[in-house]
Protein backbone atom coordinates (compact mmCIF):
# COMPACT_ATOMS: atom_id res chain seq x y z
CA UNK A 1 0.00 0.00 0.00
CA UNK A 2 2.79 2.42 1.00
CA UNK A 3 6.51 1.90 0.39
CA UNK A 4 8.25 0.82 3.60
CA UNK A 5 10.89 3.55 3.29
CA UNK A 6 8.09 6.12 3.62
CA UNK A 7 6.94 4.71 6.93
CA UNK A 8 4.14 2.50 5.64
CA UNK A 9 3.61 -1.11 4.76
CA UNK A 10 2.34 -3.21 1.92
CA UNK A 11 -1.39 -3.88 1.75
CA UNK A 12 -2.32 -7.54 1.44
CA UNK A 13 -4.38 -7.17 -1.73
CA UNK A 14 -4.64 -10.96 -1.97
CA UNK A 15 -6.81 -10.96 1.16
CA UNK A 16 -9.28 -8.60 -0.49
CA UNK A 17 -9.57 -10.88 -3.51
CA UNK A 18 -10.04 -14.08 -1.51
CA UNK A 19 -13.34 -15.54 -0.36
CA UNK A 20 -14.60 -15.15 3.21
CA UNK A 21 -15.55 -18.56 4.67
CA UNK A 22 -19.24 -18.89 5.53
CA UNK A 23 -20.24 -15.55 4.02
CA UNK A 24 -22.25 -16.98 1.13
CA UNK A 25 -24.18 -19.29 3.43
CA UNK A 26 -25.14 -16.43 5.75
CA UNK A 27 -26.33 -14.25 2.89
CA UNK A 28 -28.33 -17.14 1.49
CA UNK A 29 -30.21 -17.42 4.79
CA UNK A 30 -30.88 -13.67 4.80
CA UNK A 31 -32.14 -13.84 1.23
CA UNK A 32 -34.47 -16.70 2.15
CA UNK A 33 -36.08 -14.63 4.90
CA UNK A 34 -36.30 -11.58 2.65
CA UNK A 35 -38.16 -13.62 0.03
CA UNK A 36 -40.65 -14.62 2.72
CA UNK A 37 -41.42 -10.94 3.28
CA UNK A 38 -42.27 -10.45 -0.39
CA UNK A 39 -45.46 -12.47 -0.14
CA UNK A 40 -46.21 -11.50 3.46
CA UNK A 41 -46.56 -13.48 6.66
CA UNK A 42 -50.33 -13.38 7.07
CA UNK A 43 -50.86 -16.67 5.20
CA UNK A 44 -47.35 -17.91 4.40
CA UNK A 45 -46.86 -20.60 1.77
CA UNK A 46 -44.52 -23.55 2.13
CA UNK A 47 -41.64 -21.75 0.42
CA UNK A 48 -41.99 -18.85 2.84
CA UNK A 49 -42.09 -21.19 5.81
CA UNK A 50 -38.88 -22.80 4.56
CA UNK A 51 -37.25 -19.36 4.35
CA UNK A 52 -38.21 -18.60 7.95
CA UNK A 53 -36.81 -21.93 9.11
CA UNK A 54 -33.59 -21.29 7.21
CA UNK A 55 -33.15 -17.98 9.05
CA UNK A 56 -33.70 -19.65 12.41
CA UNK A 57 -31.30 -22.49 11.56
CA UNK A 58 -28.61 -19.95 10.64
CA UNK A 59 -28.54 -18.58 14.20
CA UNK A 60 -28.63 -22.00 15.88
CA UNK A 61 -25.87 -22.16 18.45
CA UNK A 62 -26.18 -18.45 19.28
CA UNK A 63 -28.10 -16.82 22.16
CA UNK A 64 -30.87 -16.08 19.65
CA UNK A 65 -31.39 -19.74 18.74
CA UNK A 66 -34.40 -20.67 20.89
CA UNK A 67 -36.22 -17.36 20.44
CA UNK A 68 -35.64 -17.27 16.68
CA UNK A 69 -36.84 -20.86 16.27
CA UNK A 70 -40.01 -20.11 18.23
CA UNK A 71 -40.67 -16.92 16.24
CA UNK A 72 -40.05 -18.68 12.92
CA UNK A 73 -42.46 -21.46 13.84
CA UNK A 74 -45.23 -19.02 14.75
CA UNK A 75 -44.60 -16.92 11.64
CA UNK A 76 -44.73 -20.04 9.45
CA UNK A 77 -48.18 -20.75 10.91
CA UNK A 78 -49.34 -17.19 10.24
CA UNK A 79 -49.53 -16.44 13.98
CA UNK A 80 -46.49 -14.23 14.58
CA UNK A 81 -46.91 -11.50 17.20
CA UNK A 82 -45.06 -8.19 17.13
CA UNK A 83 -42.48 -9.60 19.55
CA UNK A 84 -41.94 -12.57 17.22
CA UNK A 85 -41.33 -10.22 14.29
CA UNK A 86 -38.84 -8.26 16.39
CA UNK A 87 -37.02 -11.54 17.12
CA UNK A 88 -36.85 -12.37 13.41
CA UNK A 89 -35.55 -8.87 12.63
CA UNK A 90 -32.91 -9.35 15.33
CA UNK A 91 -31.84 -12.70 13.85
CA UNK A 92 -31.54 -11.13 10.41
CA UNK A 93 -29.53 -8.20 11.79
CA UNK A 94 -27.25 -10.58 13.70
CA UNK A 95 -26.46 -12.51 10.53
CA UNK A 96 -25.61 -9.35 8.58
CA UNK A 97 -23.63 -8.16 11.60
CA UNK A 98 -21.54 -11.33 11.38
CA UNK A 99 -20.90 -10.56 7.69
CA UNK A 100 -19.83 -7.03 8.66
CA UNK A 101 -17.45 -8.38 11.31
CA UNK A 102 -15.91 -10.90 8.92
CA UNK A 103 -15.35 -8.23 6.27
CA UNK A 104 -13.88 -5.76 8.78
CA UNK A 105 -11.58 -8.46 10.13
CA UNK A 106 -10.38 -9.16 6.59
CA UNK A 107 -9.82 -5.44 5.99
CA UNK A 108 -7.86 -5.05 9.22
CA UNK A 109 -5.66 -7.96 8.24
CA UNK A 110 -5.15 -6.56 4.75
CA UNK A 111 -4.26 -3.03 5.91
CA UNK A 112 -2.36 -4.05 9.05
CA UNK A 113 -4.23 -1.50 11.17
CA UNK A 114 -5.47 -2.06 14.71
CA UNK A 115 -9.10 -1.62 15.73
CA UNK A 116 -10.86 -0.95 19.01
CA UNK A 117 -12.83 -4.12 19.68
CA UNK A 118 -15.76 -3.04 21.84
CA UNK A 119 -18.09 -0.09 22.20
CA UNK A 120 -19.80 0.80 25.49
CA UNK A 121 -23.55 0.22 25.65
CA UNK A 122 -25.76 3.26 24.97
CA UNK A 123 -27.31 5.01 27.96
CA UNK A 124 -30.93 4.46 28.93
CA UNK A 125 -33.45 5.40 26.27
CA UNK A 126 -36.06 7.93 27.50
CA UNK A 127 -38.24 7.80 24.36
CA UNK A 128 -42.03 7.51 24.73
CA UNK A 129 -43.04 3.83 24.59
CA UNK A 130 -46.40 4.58 22.97
CA UNK A 131 -44.83 6.07 19.85
CA UNK A 132 -42.40 3.18 19.57
CA UNK A 133 -45.32 0.77 19.86
CA UNK A 134 -47.22 2.62 17.11
CA UNK A 135 -44.23 2.35 14.77
CA UNK A 136 -43.78 -1.34 15.61
CA UNK A 137 -47.45 -2.00 14.89
CA UNK A 138 -47.18 -0.44 11.43
CA UNK A 139 -44.02 -2.39 10.62
CA UNK A 140 -45.76 -5.59 11.71
CA UNK A 141 -48.64 -4.78 9.37
CA UNK A 142 -46.13 -4.38 6.53
CA UNK A 143 -44.59 -7.78 7.27
CA UNK A 144 -47.99 -9.46 7.30
CA UNK A 145 -49.21 -7.97 4.01
CA UNK A 146 -45.77 -8.32 2.32
CA UNK A 147 -44.24 -6.15 -0.37
CA UNK A 148 -46.60 -7.55 -3.00
CA UNK A 149 -49.56 -6.68 -0.81
CA UNK A 150 -48.81 -3.05 0.00
CA UNK A 151 -51.29 -0.33 -0.95
CA UNK A 152 -51.68 3.34 -0.10
CA UNK A 153 -53.95 2.63 2.85
CA UNK A 154 -51.40 0.35 4.52
CA UNK A 155 -48.43 2.61 3.78
CA UNK A 156 -50.11 5.82 5.00
CA UNK A 157 -50.82 4.23 8.37
CA UNK A 158 -47.47 5.40 9.73
CA UNK A 159 -48.08 9.10 9.06
CA UNK A 160 -49.57 10.00 12.50
CA UNK A 161 -46.68 8.31 14.33
CA UNK A 162 -44.08 10.07 12.17
CA UNK A 163 -45.74 13.46 12.73
CA UNK A 164 -45.66 12.89 16.49
CA UNK A 165 -42.02 11.73 16.45
CA UNK A 166 -40.39 14.40 14.32
CA UNK A 167 -40.51 17.24 16.91
CA UNK A 168 -38.65 15.06 19.44
CA UNK A 169 -34.86 14.92 18.77
CA UNK A 170 -34.65 11.56 20.56
CA UNK A 171 -37.12 10.08 18.07
CA UNK A 172 -36.00 11.86 14.92
CA UNK A 173 -33.68 9.10 13.76
CA UNK A 174 -36.50 6.54 13.71
CA UNK A 175 -39.00 9.08 12.37
CA UNK A 176 -36.77 9.96 9.43
CA UNK A 177 -36.24 6.30 8.59
CA UNK A 178 -39.96 5.55 8.75
CA UNK A 179 -40.84 8.63 6.71
CA UNK A 180 -38.37 7.80 3.97
CA UNK A 181 -39.33 4.13 3.94
CA UNK A 182 -43.03 4.99 3.70
CA UNK A 183 -42.37 7.44 0.85
CA UNK A 184 -40.45 4.77 -1.06
CA UNK A 185 -43.22 2.24 -0.53
CA UNK A 186 -45.91 4.75 -1.52
CA UNK A 187 -44.09 5.43 -4.78
CA UNK A 188 -44.22 1.68 -5.48
CA UNK A 189 -47.93 1.12 -4.72
CA UNK A 190 -49.69 -1.08 -5.48
CA UNK A 191 -47.11 -3.75 -4.75
CA UNK A 192 -48.92 -6.32 -6.84
CA UNK A 193 -48.00 -4.41 -10.02
CA UNK A 194 -44.27 -4.10 -9.33
CA UNK A 195 -42.02 -5.55 -12.03
CA UNK A 196 -39.19 -5.94 -9.53
CA UNK A 197 -39.14 -5.77 -5.75
CA UNK A 198 -35.97 -4.37 -4.08
CA UNK A 199 -35.96 -7.36 -1.75
CA UNK A 200 -32.68 -6.83 0.14
CA UNK A 201 -33.14 -3.07 0.46
CA UNK A 202 -36.65 -3.23 1.87
CA UNK A 203 -35.61 -6.08 4.14
CA UNK A 204 -32.79 -3.88 5.46
CA UNK A 205 -35.07 -0.90 6.05
CA UNK A 206 -37.78 -2.99 7.68
CA UNK A 207 -35.50 -4.87 10.06
CA UNK A 208 -33.54 -1.77 11.07
CA UNK A 209 -36.69 0.21 11.77
CA UNK A 210 -38.16 -2.72 13.71
CA UNK A 211 -35.10 -2.90 15.97
CA UNK A 212 -35.12 0.86 16.51
CA UNK A 213 -38.59 0.50 18.07
CA UNK A 214 -37.13 -1.60 20.90
CA UNK A 215 -36.66 0.63 23.99
CA UNK A 216 -32.97 1.18 24.63
CA UNK A 217 -31.83 0.13 21.14
CA UNK A 218 -31.06 3.64 19.91
CA UNK A 219 -30.00 5.65 22.93
CA UNK A 220 -27.58 8.50 22.44
CA UNK A 221 -24.05 7.17 21.80
CA UNK A 222 -21.50 7.35 24.57
CA UNK A 223 -19.19 10.31 24.01
CA UNK A 224 -15.83 11.54 25.14
CA UNK A 225 -13.78 14.55 24.08
CA UNK A 226 -10.97 15.01 21.57
CA UNK A 227 -8.15 17.52 21.93
CA UNK A 228 -5.39 17.54 19.34
CA UNK A 229 -4.79 17.86 15.60
CA UNK A 230 -7.22 16.72 12.92
CA UNK A 231 -5.71 15.77 9.56
CA UNK A 232 -8.37 15.47 6.82
CA UNK A 233 -8.08 12.69 4.23
CA UNK A 234 -11.11 13.32 2.03
CA UNK A 235 -14.83 13.97 1.76
CA UNK A 236 -17.58 11.49 0.95
CA UNK A 237 -20.65 13.29 -0.45
CA UNK A 238 -24.00 11.50 -0.21
CA UNK A 239 -26.80 13.23 -2.09
CA UNK A 240 -30.54 12.61 -2.35
CA UNK A 241 -33.27 14.67 -3.97
CA UNK A 242 -34.16 16.50 -0.74
CA UNK A 243 -31.04 16.10 1.43
CA UNK A 244 -27.26 16.04 1.23
CA UNK A 245 -24.51 14.95 3.61
CA UNK A 246 -20.77 15.57 3.54
CA UNK A 247 -18.73 13.18 5.67
CA UNK A 248 -15.09 14.07 6.23
CA UNK A 249 -12.76 11.13 6.89
CA UNK A 250 -9.67 12.14 8.86
CA UNK A 251 -6.85 11.04 11.14
CA UNK A 252 -6.88 12.52 14.65
CA UNK A 253 -3.59 12.98 16.53
CA UNK A 254 -4.35 13.38 20.27
CA UNK A 255 -2.50 16.13 22.11
CA UNK A 256 -1.46 13.64 24.81
CA UNK A 257 0.74 11.76 22.34
CA UNK A 258 -1.29 8.56 22.23
CA UNK A 259 -1.74 6.68 18.97
CA UNK A 260 -3.55 8.47 16.13
CA UNK A 261 -7.01 7.20 15.30
CA UNK A 262 -9.45 7.35 12.43
CA UNK A 263 -12.46 9.61 12.90
CA UNK A 264 -15.31 11.07 10.86
CA UNK A 265 -17.18 14.37 10.94
CA UNK A 266 -20.44 14.81 9.06
CA UNK A 267 -22.87 17.60 8.27
CA UNK A 268 -26.33 17.00 6.78
CA UNK A 269 -28.83 19.54 5.48
CA UNK A 270 -32.13 19.50 3.60
CA UNK A 271 -31.98 20.85 0.06
CA UNK A 272 -34.24 21.81 -2.85
CA UNK A 273 -34.05 19.29 -5.67
CA UNK A 274 -32.93 22.08 -8.02
CA UNK A 275 -29.67 22.62 -6.11
CA UNK A 276 -27.11 20.13 -7.43
CA UNK A 277 -23.40 19.88 -8.18
CA UNK A 278 -21.11 22.46 -6.61
CA UNK A 279 -24.12 24.37 -5.33
CA UNK A 280 -24.43 21.82 -2.54
CA UNK A 281 -21.49 23.38 -0.73
CA UNK A 282 -23.43 26.63 -0.28
CA UNK A 283 -25.89 24.71 1.86
CA UNK A 284 -23.24 22.79 3.81
CA UNK A 285 -20.52 25.40 4.44
CA UNK A 286 -22.33 27.52 7.05
CA UNK A 287 -22.64 24.49 9.32
CA UNK A 288 -19.03 23.23 9.37
CA UNK A 289 -15.76 25.18 9.21
CA UNK A 290 -13.94 21.90 8.59
CA UNK A 291 -15.04 22.01 4.94
CA UNK A 292 -12.97 25.16 4.36
CA UNK A 293 -9.95 23.47 5.92
CA UNK A 294 -10.37 20.47 3.60
CA UNK A 295 -10.51 22.75 0.56
CA UNK A 296 -7.46 24.74 1.71
CA UNK A 297 -5.39 21.67 2.64
CA UNK A 298 -5.15 22.57 6.32
CA UNK A 299 -5.29 20.70 9.60
CA UNK A 300 -7.74 21.68 12.34
CA UNK A 301 -6.81 22.10 15.99
CA UNK A 302 -9.53 20.68 18.25
CA UNK A 303 -10.19 21.48 21.91
CA UNK A 304 -12.60 19.21 23.81
CA UNK A 305 -14.53 18.28 20.66
CA UNK A 306 -17.22 15.71 21.52
CA UNK A 307 -16.53 12.32 19.91
CA UNK A 308 -18.42 9.04 20.10
CA UNK A 309 -16.87 5.67 20.80
CA UNK A 310 -17.49 4.85 17.14
CA UNK A 311 -15.18 7.66 16.01
CA UNK A 312 -17.81 10.22 14.99
CA UNK A 313 -16.96 13.82 15.90
CA UNK A 314 -20.04 15.77 17.03
CA UNK A 315 -18.80 18.86 15.26
CA UNK A 316 -18.85 22.27 16.91
CA UNK A 317 -17.12 25.21 15.21
CA UNK A 318 -16.53 26.78 18.63
CA UNK A 319 -14.18 23.92 19.52
CA UNK A 320 -12.06 24.02 16.35
CA UNK A 321 -9.71 26.46 14.67
CA UNK A 322 -7.69 26.27 11.44
CA UNK A 323 -4.21 24.83 11.85
CA UNK A 324 -1.10 24.55 9.73
CA UNK A 325 -1.08 23.32 6.12
CA UNK A 326 -1.50 19.55 5.96
CA UNK A 327 -1.28 17.63 2.71
CA UNK A 328 -3.79 14.77 2.62
CA UNK A 329 -1.43 12.54 0.64
CA UNK A 330 1.37 13.07 3.15
CA UNK A 331 -1.07 12.13 5.90
CA UNK A 332 -2.14 9.04 3.96
CA UNK A 333 1.44 7.94 3.32
CA UNK A 334 2.87 8.51 6.79
CA UNK A 335 0.12 8.67 9.45
CA UNK A 336 -2.75 6.58 8.10
CA UNK A 337 -0.95 3.20 8.36
CA UNK A 338 -0.37 3.79 12.10
CA UNK A 339 -3.92 4.91 12.92
CA UNK A 340 -6.33 2.86 15.01
CA UNK A 341 -9.84 2.33 13.69
CA UNK A 342 -12.91 2.66 15.90
CA UNK A 343 -15.34 -0.10 16.72
CA UNK A 344 -18.80 -0.16 15.14
CA UNK A 345 -21.93 0.21 17.26
CA UNK A 346 -23.83 -3.10 17.47
CA UNK A 347 -26.90 -1.81 15.64
CA UNK A 348 -24.74 -0.39 12.82
CA UNK A 349 -22.96 -3.66 11.98
CA UNK A 350 -23.99 -4.15 8.36
CA UNK A 351 -21.95 -4.74 5.18
CA UNK A 352 -23.02 -1.39 3.74
CA UNK A 353 -21.31 0.34 6.67
CA UNK A 354 -17.88 -0.95 5.65
CA UNK A 355 -15.84 2.08 4.54
CA UNK A 356 -12.15 1.83 5.43
CA UNK A 357 -9.83 4.70 4.42
CA UNK A 358 -6.82 3.43 2.46
CA UNK A 359 -3.96 4.80 0.40
CA UNK A 360 -3.05 3.04 -2.86
CA UNK A 361 -0.18 3.63 -5.23
CA UNK A 362 1.86 1.64 -7.67
CA UNK A 363 -1.27 0.17 -9.23
CA UNK A 364 -2.15 -0.16 -12.88
CA UNK A 365 -5.45 1.07 -14.28
CA UNK A 366 -7.64 -0.82 -16.71
CA UNK A 367 -10.77 0.61 -18.32
CA UNK A 368 -13.30 -1.52 -20.15
CA UNK A 369 -16.45 0.25 -21.32
CA UNK A 370 -17.72 2.07 -18.21
CA UNK A 371 -15.86 -0.20 -15.76
CA UNK A 372 -12.63 0.91 -14.10
CA UNK A 373 -10.32 -1.35 -12.12
CA UNK A 374 -7.02 -1.01 -10.24
CA UNK A 375 -4.58 -3.91 -10.30
CA UNK A 376 -2.84 -3.87 -6.92
CA UNK A 377 0.00 -6.37 -6.37
CA UNK A 378 -1.44 -8.55 -9.12
CA UNK A 379 -5.00 -8.48 -7.78
CA UNK A 380 -7.92 -6.63 -9.33
CA UNK A 381 -9.89 -4.10 -7.30
CA UNK A 382 -13.07 -2.56 -8.72
CA UNK A 383 -13.24 1.26 -8.68
CA UNK A 384 -16.65 2.75 -7.88
CA UNK A 385 -16.59 5.92 -9.95
CA UNK A 386 -20.38 6.22 -9.60
CA UNK A 387 -19.74 7.49 -6.06
CA UNK A 388 -17.51 10.32 -7.31
CA UNK A 389 -19.66 13.42 -6.67
CA UNK A 390 -20.43 16.06 -9.27
CA UNK A 391 -19.84 18.61 -6.51
CA UNK A 392 -16.06 18.55 -6.92
CA UNK A 393 -13.23 18.56 -9.47
CA UNK A 394 -12.55 14.82 -9.21
CA UNK A 395 -13.75 12.96 -12.30
CA UNK A 396 -13.62 9.34 -13.49
CA UNK A 397 -11.14 10.48 -16.15
CA UNK A 398 -8.80 11.85 -13.48
CA UNK A 399 -9.09 8.58 -11.54
CA UNK A 400 -8.25 6.61 -14.68
CA UNK A 401 -5.11 8.72 -15.21
CA UNK A 402 -3.99 8.56 -11.57
CA UNK A 403 -0.90 7.05 -10.00
CA UNK A 404 -1.96 7.29 -6.34
CA UNK A 405 -5.35 7.30 -4.66
CA UNK A 406 -6.89 7.99 -1.27
CA UNK A 407 -10.14 6.07 -1.07
CA UNK A 408 -12.64 4.10 0.96
CA UNK A 409 -12.58 0.34 0.73
CA UNK A 410 -16.18 -0.87 0.49
CA UNK A 411 -17.88 -4.19 -0.11
CA UNK A 412 -20.64 -4.54 -2.67
CA UNK A 413 -22.06 -7.29 -4.88
CA UNK A 414 -19.82 -9.89 -3.24
CA UNK A 415 -16.48 -8.14 -3.71
CA UNK A 416 -14.31 -5.39 -2.25
CA UNK A 417 -13.93 -2.17 -4.23
CA UNK A 418 -12.54 1.30 -3.73
CA UNK A 419 -14.39 4.62 -3.75
CA UNK A 420 -11.90 7.38 -4.70
CA UNK A 421 -11.77 10.44 -2.45
CA UNK A 422 -8.65 12.00 -4.00
CA UNK A 423 -6.02 11.11 -6.59
CA UNK A 424 -2.56 12.20 -7.67
CA UNK A 425 -2.26 12.54 -11.42
CA UNK A 426 -0.37 14.47 -14.10
CA UNK A 427 -1.92 17.51 -15.76
CA UNK A 428 0.11 19.32 -18.45
CA UNK A 429 3.26 17.48 -17.31
CA UNK A 430 2.77 18.61 -13.71
CA UNK A 431 1.89 16.38 -10.77
CA UNK A 432 -1.35 17.54 -9.13
CA UNK A 433 -3.70 16.30 -6.44
CA UNK A 434 -7.42 16.34 -7.20
CA UNK A 435 -9.91 15.97 -4.35
CA UNK A 436 -13.62 15.13 -4.40
CA UNK A 437 -14.02 17.82 -1.74
CA UNK A 438 -11.75 20.31 -3.50
CA UNK A 439 -14.56 22.86 -3.87
CA UNK A 440 -15.93 22.41 -0.35
CA UNK A 441 -14.67 25.75 0.94
CA UNK A 442 -14.97 27.66 -2.33
CA UNK A 443 -12.96 27.63 -5.53
CA UNK A 444 -11.39 29.71 -8.28
CA UNK A 445 -11.71 26.79 -10.69
CA UNK A 446 -13.71 27.99 -13.71
CA UNK A 447 -16.06 24.99 -13.74
CA UNK A 448 -16.60 25.32 -10.01
CA UNK A 449 -17.29 29.05 -10.22
CA UNK A 450 -19.88 28.51 -12.96
CA UNK A 451 -21.61 25.79 -10.97
CA UNK A 452 -21.63 27.93 -7.83
CA UNK A 453 -23.13 30.86 -9.71
CA UNK A 454 -25.88 28.68 -11.17
CA UNK A 455 -26.68 27.36 -7.71
CA UNK A 456 -26.68 30.88 -6.24
CA UNK A 457 -29.19 31.99 -8.86
CA UNK A 458 -31.39 28.95 -8.17
CA UNK A 459 -31.34 29.52 -4.40
CA UNK A 460 -32.12 33.23 -4.87
CA UNK A 461 -35.15 32.39 -7.00
CA UNK A 462 -36.39 29.85 -4.45
CA UNK A 463 -35.99 32.32 -1.59
CA UNK A 464 -37.84 35.01 -3.51
CA UNK A 465 -40.70 32.63 -4.24
CA UNK A 466 -40.82 31.42 -0.64
CA UNK A 467 -40.93 35.01 0.59
CA UNK A 468 -43.76 35.82 -1.82
CA UNK A 469 -45.77 32.84 -0.54
CA UNK A 470 -45.22 33.84 3.08
CA UNK A 471 -46.31 37.43 2.37
CA UNK A 472 -49.54 36.09 0.90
Amino acid sequence: MVPADQGGGVMRADLLAGTVPGLDEVLTAVDAFDRALVGGLLRPQSAQAAGLTELADAVAGTPLAARAAEAAGKAAAGAASEDDLVALAAARAALLGSVHDALVSRLDEATGRDRVQETPPPPADPRPANLLAAARSWLSDLARCGWRGIDHEVVSGVAPAVSAMLPDPALRRLATLLDGFAAELAASCPGASLDRVPVRRWGDLWSRAMLLTVPGAAGSPATGTATGRLLPLGVDVQEHATAVQAQVHAVFEPADGTAPRLVRAAVSVPKPDTVVGAGLWQLLRPHMSLLAAVSEGRAMDLADMPVTAEGDLLWSDERARPGEPADAFATARVVLPTATDAATAPLDRHPTRVAAPVFLEGYTVRKADDTLTFTVAGHTLAVDTDRVPAAGPLTPEAVAASGACIGLLRWDAGAFGVQPLAVETTVRKKAVAIHAGGWAGGTTDKAGVRAEKAATDAVAVLRERAGRLLRK
